[in-house]
């Protein structure tokens, strides 16, 4: 049964076609596996938005690329969205409901919450992923995180019913301009972190800094100008997770304990 009061609070339900692309196919290639494993594939868009847009793309890439029975179910704390989202409905593929971080009673292998937590206190972010974590299935995972309006930039965690796994940012290279302004869409975990004396803050000014030192590869692309730096930070020492197919298309992924608070 549905619960009667969702936990959280309205988004400002901001949304467009593609906007969550970077993490999508992030999440084809990094949870792809864990989907193909579950019991049952449900996956919950946790906060979808204004429109319905958001889970209908990501039911169309999981279903192409992963599996073709995965079930996603958008929740929203609105009941007016949720209402409007009602005529893109394709039961039991793609169905809408009213939820928040209980997940309306819902077991699901995988959650998708993005630009959710930005507009709560630092201090509520804890809370809200143990809530979460606490009710996916055995070896399910959230990733939760934010994007920039266009989908350009991106920053996510990777948990699981332990905690955070992982911290993944994302850019789109041909618009990249300096990697210094991933920091503004860093996860609310962290973002209030980007100050000396914090892990974030050393691996941004870290990564900014071999990007410079990548100059030189500029007049080859955007892109071998961050494959270069991602090869330095990772030389440096930083724990970058990921291979050079990940970084071609700007990703780059750390273990949390590298960027957890202190």
């Amino acid at each position: 049964m549905e619960p009667r009061r969702p936990l959280g609070v309205v988004t400002r339900g901001t949304t467009n076609p593609n906007r969550l692309r970077r993490v999508d196919n992030w999440i084809v290639e990094t949870c792809g596996d864990a989907l193909r494993a579950a019991a049952d594939p449900l996956v919950v868009d946790l906060g979808y938005g204004a429109t319905p847009v958001t889970p209908l793309e990501l039911r169309a890439r999981l279903a192409a690329r992963v599996r073709a029975d995965v079930r996603v179910v958008g929740l929203e704390i609105d009941p007016v969205r949720v209402a409007a989202a009602e005529p893109a409905a394709d039961p039991p593929r793609l169905t809408f409901a009213r939820g928040g971080f209980e997940l309306a009673g819902l077991r699901p292998a995988l959650v998708r919450a993005f630009n959710v937590l930005r507009q709560y206190d630092e201090g509520e972010v804890a809370d809200a992923w143990r809530t979460v974590t606490g009710r996916l299935a055995p070896g399910g995972l959230l990733v939760e995180g934010t994007c920039d309006e266009l989908g350009r930039l991106g920053a996510w965690v990777l948990l699981d019913a332990a905690g955070p796994r992982t911290l993944t940012l994302a850019a789109k290279l041909t618009t990249l301009e300096s990697p210094a302004t991933l920091a503004e869409r860093l996860p609310k975990a962290l973002i209030h972190r980007n100050v000396p004396g914090e892990r974030v803050h050393d691996l941004i000014d870290a990564l900014e800094h071999a990007w410079r030192s990548a100059a030189g590869y500029a007049p080859f692309g955007p892109r071998q100008r961050w494959l270069q730096a991602v090869a330095t930070l990772k030389e440096s020492g930083w724990p970058v997770q990921d291979t050079p197919r990940s970084w071609r298309h700007g990703y780059l992924t750390l273990p949390w304990p590298a960027v957890a608070p202190s």
